[in-house]
C-alpha cells in the first residue's frame, strides 16, 4: 500500500469523478463543493457513508456529478489531511 518515502497509493478518479473542496455544511446529509472543474455543486452524503465517514469544511472528497442534473452530485469517498496534503504536493489539486 505504501512505499519507503511515506507515499501511499491512493483512490484516484474514475470515470466522470472529480476531486472536490467541502465549503458549507448545509444539513439533511447534504454539503456544498467546490470542485476541480470550478463548478460549485450540493453534494449528497451517501446511507453507506453516514455515521461511518465523518465528513467536516474544508475536507477534500472525491464527487460523482450526476449525469441528470450537473449542479449536484453523489460523495464517494473523503480522503484523511495526509493523503489530501499528498494529492496537492502531486499537484492534483
Amino acid at each position: 500500500m505504501s512505499d519507503g518515502d511515506g507515499r501511499r497509493d491512493l483512490r484516484m478518479p474514475e470515470g466522470d469523478e472529480v476531486f472536490a473542496e467541502v465549503v458549507e455544511m448545509l444539513g439533511a446529509n447534504r454539503v456544498r463543493v467546490r470542485c476541480a472543474d470550478g463548478t460549485e455543486r450540493t453534494a449528497r452524503i451517501p446511507g453507506r457513508m453516514q455515521k461511518r465517514v465523518w465528513i467536516r469544511e474544508d475536507d477534500i472528497v472525491l464527487v460523482d456529478p450526476w449525469d441528470w442534473q450537473d449542479e449536484k452530485a453523489d460523495i464517494e469517498w473523503r480522503y484523511e489531511k495526509s493523503e489530501a496534503d499528498q494529492l496537492r504536493e502531486e499537484g492534483h489539486l
